[in-house]
């Protein structure tokens, strides 16, 4: 009886070490989203560029777009920033979700980085965000030209991510019309 008492918690142990040990392996930007499949959350926002504008999820639909959530207090945000730069150039739909910030940095952000958004949400209290299950900043969701969300991409967009990973997807959905 002694040594079942004394073996359980050993058992217990290496029950969570188990555990632990096959989340160092997990990808964090493969987090899984209750949304994909399902229609972009309605919203009533304020546009960053004109606040005096509302944009809701009407504005979103007719063609494939990434929806980038971003902020200027995200340093990511700054590192991909670039990036998007160079798609919007190339004719990728992007809109962002200004996320959690202040509407006069954001503006200022993007007359110093460029704006890379067709249309900006502003997203000051995270409402959008929360709906969206948003952990942070930046994330990146691809809908489709009725607003269905098809992926959804946690991290850093960068030139290989673009290309190994998002373009076949958002080339899929442009063919797809």
């Amino acid at each position: 009886m002694k040594r079942l008492i004394l073996l359980v918690p050993l058992l217990l142990f290496l029950g969570v070490a188990l555990f632990l040990y096959r989340g160092l392996f997990l990808d964090p930007s493969e987090l899984p989203s209750a949304l994909i499949g399902k229609p972009f959350p309605e919203f009533d926002l304020a546009r960053v560029d004109e606040p005096g504008q509302r944009l809701n999820r009407s504005n979103l639909l007719g063609k494939p777009a990434l929806v980038n959530v971003w902020a200027t207090w995200c340093i990511s945000c700054r590192v991909e920033h670039p990036v998007l730069n160079q798609l919007a150039q190339l004719g990728v739909n992007i809109y962002g979700v200004n996320y959690k910030d202040d509407n006069a940095a954001a503006q200022k952000w993007l007359k110093e980085f460029h704006n890379p958004y067709q249309l900006n949400i502003s997203d000051a209290q995270g409402s959008l965000g929360l709906d969206l299950g948003v952990y942070g900043a930046p994330e990146t969701f691809l809908i489709d030209a009725k607003g269905i969300i098809r992926h959804k991409f946690v991290g850093v967009i960068d030139e290989r991510v673009w290309r190994e990973q998002l373009a076949p997807l958002y080339q899929a959905l442009v063919d797809e019309q």
